[in-house]
């Protein structure tokens, strides 16, 4: 166990002193690390509320650079950092938040040349991307490399949130059994073509926060194999039951997907974070 500074001890108290956490969860945390795909609506935070949190290690991947239009949700971000790279104005806003983080960041996209090298590094993956073909990459390559996936996603005033452990039984889905395969390139509008509420980013993004902490110090009742719906308008939030899907490519008896596949990056992400 860590020994901590009077510093940590003061910063972490409220975490310490939880039962379910305490000294020993505090330090599980600063020992953890977790990758992050997006800095964006959900990234933002996700990315606060682990960084307060105390994990010790974030890695964020996003190839972006920061758009007054995304100021409206992307709370990471600010004024004064407008054109400069995501993950940069993401690395300056955490560490001037809790200098016990370690930031690393991916300036650049996800693919499947680099993803499995990049995932194996980590705990625990969190998706907040907002395009098909990174959704289905990651969830494919935390497959091969038998690692926790917290999905988040959204749309205008509707998130949800799943956590993906395919590994953990012979019952537990992967998001493939949810979603076999993409949805042809254009089907579906981008956000910036349908709008999003703001605020609905923070609510999907803390429960994704919620869900990590939960998985990293292996407390209360785990997301998987459930998907967790929110309504804003009707401020509603729906739990439905997953199943696994005998049939699934990937996870499936009979498996047809062996190695990652690179979509095509056309279609945008009905559920999504930009």
């Amino acid at each position: 166990m860590i020994d901590f500074t009077e510093e940590q001890i003061e910063r972490y108290s409220r975490h310490i002193i939880l039962p379910e956490v305490g000294a020993e969860g505090q330090s599980k945390l600063l020992e953890s690390k977790v990758f992050m795909i997006g800095a964006g609506g959900l990234g933002s935070p996700v990315a606060y509320y682990l960084a307060a949190a105390g994990v010790g290690t974030i890695g964020i991947a996003d190839a972006d650079v920061v758009d007054m239009s995304n100021l409206q949700r992307q709370i990471i971000h600010n004024q004064d950092r407008v054109g400069i790279p995501k993950v940069e104005s993401a690395r300056e806003t955490i560490q001037s938040l809790n200098p016990d983080v370690k930031v690393n960041t991916y300036n650049y996209r996800i693919d499947a040349d680099n993803v499995r090298e990049i995932v194996r590094e980590y705990d625990l993956i969190i998706d907040g991307c907002d395009n098909f073909p990174t959704r289905f990459l990651v969830n494919d390559a935390c497959f091969f490399e038998r690692k926790p996936l917290i999905s988040g996603a959204m749309f205008r005033f509707e998130g949800q949130v799943a956590t993906f452990k395919p590994h953990s039984s012979k019952e537990a889905p992967c998001y493939r059994c949810l979603y076999p395969e993409p949805p042809p390139a254009g089907l579906v509008p981008s956000c910036s073509e349908a709008g999003i509420l703001g605020a609905l980013a923070g609510a999907v993004g803390t429960i994704q926060a919620v869900e990590a902490i939960k998985e990293l110090l292996g407390i209360g009742d785990s997301l998987a194999g459930r998907l967790m719906v929110f309504d804003a308008l009707r401020m509603e939030w729906k739990k439905l039951k997953l199943h696994k899907d005998p049939a699934c490519p990937l996870c499936g008896e009979h498996a047809t997907i062996t190695e990652l596949i690179t979509y095509e990056q056309a279609c945008e992400l009905q559920l999504g974070h930009s």
